[in-house]
């Protein structure tokens, strides 16, 4: 054969098998087909199904009545797909309802259309509400798309904004107890089987498999809305008529631990936490670490007394009110001579404590009291970004630093440690673990845990705790904290001034004033302390963090009983007399001569003849909701105060 025909006859073969393969191949698809067709309806059915998220509702967080402080509503995202059949005929009468309903106007809308990245989608709106949501939905517009979703919504806006913290767009905690307890109250999303179709759009997938959400708990507090507000109000006019920076404040049950209010000035309203500074939305009582003064001679006048060296009534020579320790000239405010040793307390004696300390303590004494308190640990409260302050071990000091810890400088605490120590004060002793959460329920309201009182140690002998007690009462019945005085309510507490170090040297620009102190002095309800953080009308914690505390704790005695039986006793001479009902009141009220002192049960009566009476008698009084009073703070029978709080409801 010649070499032509074998080139010929090879090519023919190569072109013969090439056409030979297709056949082969569409004889496999077929037999595929025709013996496996059953098992490809089913794996492209599994390829055009998805799931989607459904998410959990997070759980709601009350205070320790039940009043909501924070809770999921339902909001909804609106999207677009304008190829639907059926939308360009209705597109113009669509935009314009929502620019209606909502804050953007038509050509907003018709612009976001037009200019859409994706062929069938385009997101319009987020985060309409329940009545939006009814109104878009009624319209019946072909390829709206609305995707449901929960938003948190604060109830009382910036009130206890810094306890409970904020989400963020996801919907998880940021900061507080939102942080705190994210994965208690997040849940778990459940999940639902849907249906794409090749362009990707979900259908609704009849006898598809679906797993609900496990729904987050709810929080239940320990703090009261009522008190917290109080807080709130008095500290806000405080830092205001002091002329000051910012402002701190909480409130401590000493028996358990429980914190009743804390509070911030400046604060934020965590619906809006984007719109605060960062100094806003600092929680100072955990975060803050400060000198404190003279509150910190709380630990070496436990440690004399606690160990048997130094009698209340012994003798300290302050001389003229100045003395030098090692170079470094001490004063005080005044020449107080020869005083006790319980005046050294009370008239807070700078010179006498540190003479006091340094004759009779060990460096290492004087450390392991202030690390008893617990001034060099976390208190381990439920918030987060709790700081543990600064304590410098013995080996670590300089030849001043013993008396100078003595009166509150070389060492750093957070409010919360220092509100905790002096709790241990009020309660006998022990110091405790703060809480902020009481419990916890599941969405059924079922508790699954119970915050319970945790005695961390003993740091003194109950008889130090009651020699303590009845010092820190002459502190304000004669003492530097006058101001903290209460008519018919035993108070006991004590002041602090600390200059801010600048350059390296003490200045009063940024001093810090404070007054820590409980009531009733001789049965302790509550321990609070103030602080207030540059204030220009006068350093000295007794003439401005004093008076905000007597106002707190005159507005919080009403909401104690066993305080205003207390009070009413006091301040009435002879026997009680019985609450006068309001309808007699108001009748009397039209008389400018009648007035009374206590204050009747307004409960029932309707909430313009409550502020009625209250207005005439000079009560200034804070409504919350409308229609008939349901409850009221202070209770009837107390004195009447300057400023009561009804709560109503129709």
């Amino acid at each position: 054969m010649k070499p032509k025909d074998q080139i010929l006859t090879r090519m023919y073969m190569v072109l013969t098998l090439l056409s030979i393969v297709p056949v082969i191949v569409a004889a496999q698809i077929g037999w595929i087909v025709i013996t496996d067709k059953a098992e490809l309806r089913d794996r492209a059915k599994e390829q055009a199904r998805s799931t989607v998220e459904i998410p959990a509702m997070r759980g709601s967080i009350t205070d320790a009545s039940g009043r909501t402080l924070a809770t999921n509503t339902a909001r909804y995202d609106l999207a677009l797909d304008p190829t639907v059949k059926g939308f360009r005929a209705v597109a113009d009468r669509f935009y314009e309802g929502l620019a209606e309903i909502t804050d953007r106007s038509v050509s907003h809308y018709r612009t976001a259309v037009k200019e859409r990245h994706s062929p069938q989608y385009v997101a319009l709106y987020d985060g309409l509400t329940e009545r939006q949501y009814e109104k878009v939905k009624g319209w019946d517009v072909p390829g709206v798309i609305l995707t449901p979703r929960f938003a948190r919504r604060y109830m009382h806006g910036s009130t206890a904004a810094h306890v409970m913290g904020h989400v963020g767009g996801d919907g998880h905690g940021l900061a507080g107890l939102e942080l705190e307890y994210d994965d208690a109250l997040s849940g778990t999303p459940g999940k639902r089987v849907v249906k794409r179709d090749r362009s990707g759009r979900i259908k609704a997938f009849v006898g598809g498999q679906v797993r609900k959400p496990n729904h987050g708990n709810d929080l239940r507090l320990t703090i009261d809305l009522v008190r917290q507000a109080t807080l709130e109000d008095e500290l806000r006019q405080g830092v205001r008529e002091s002329k000051a920076s910012w402002g701190t404040a909480v409130a401590m049950d000493p028996e358990t631990g429980a914190i009743l209010a804390m509070a911030n000035v400046p604060t934020y309203n965590p619906n809006r936490p984007g719109d605060a500074s960062s100094a806003a939305r600092r929680n100072r009582v955990i975060t803050d670490r400060f000198e404190p003064g003279s509150t910190f001679k709380l630990v070496g006048g436990t440690a004399v007394v606690d160990q048997g060296l130094v009698s209340m009534d012994d003798s300290v020579e302050t001389g003229e009110g100045w003395a030098v320790f090692h170079g470094h000239t001490m004063k005080d405010v005044s020449a107080y001579g020869t005083i006790s040793f319980a005046e050294v307390i009370s008239k807070s004696s700078n010179v006498g404590m540190a003479k006091t300390v340094r004759s009779h303590l060990e460096p290492g004494t004087f450390y392991q009291y202030a690390r008893n308190m617990g001034f060099s640990t976390p208190t381990w409260v439920d918030l987060p970004g709790e700081q543990e302050g600064v304590l410098k071990t013995p080996d670590e000091w300089s030849q001043t630093t013993l008396t100078s810890m003595s009166i509150g400088y070389e060492v750093a605490v957070t409010p919360l440690q220092l509100v905790t120590a002096y709790s241990a004060v009020a309660n006998g002793g022990r110091l405790l673990k703060p809480y902020v959460v009481a419990e916890r329920r599941d969405v059924t309201g079922e508790t699954l845990w119970r915050n319970e009182t945790d005695s961390i140690r003993r740091v003194m002998k109950p008889e130090t705790a009651r020699k303590l007690r009845s010092t820190f009462e002459q502190a304000v019945e004669k003492g530097t904290a006058t101001e903290a005085k209460i008519e018919g309510l035993r108070v006991a507490g004590k002041t602090g001034t600390a200059l801010q170090v600048t350059d390296g040297h003490y200045t009063k620009e940024q001093a810090r004033a404070s007054f820590v102190g409980f009531f009733p002095a001789d049965d302790p309800k509550v321990t609070l302390l103030v602080i207030v953080g540059g204030p220009q009308t006068s350093i000295y914690g007794g003439a401005v963090a004093a008076p905000i505390f007597r106002r707190v704790a005159r507005r919080w005695a009403g909401t104690f009983p066993s305080v205003v039986d207390r009070m009413t006793a006091e301040t009435q001479s002879g026997p009680q007399r019985p609450t006068p009902p309001l309808d007699s009141l108001l009748r009397r009220a039209a008389l400018p001569q009648e007035s009374t002192r206590t204050l009747p049960n307004l409960t029932g009566a309707s909430t313009r003849q409550a502020l009625h009476w209250l207005r005439r008698q000079g009560v200034d009084a804070k409504l919350y909701g409308q229609g008939v009073v349901r409850d009221q703070k202070p209770q009837p029978g107390a004195p009447v105060p300057s400023r009561v709080l009804l709560e109503s409801g129709s």
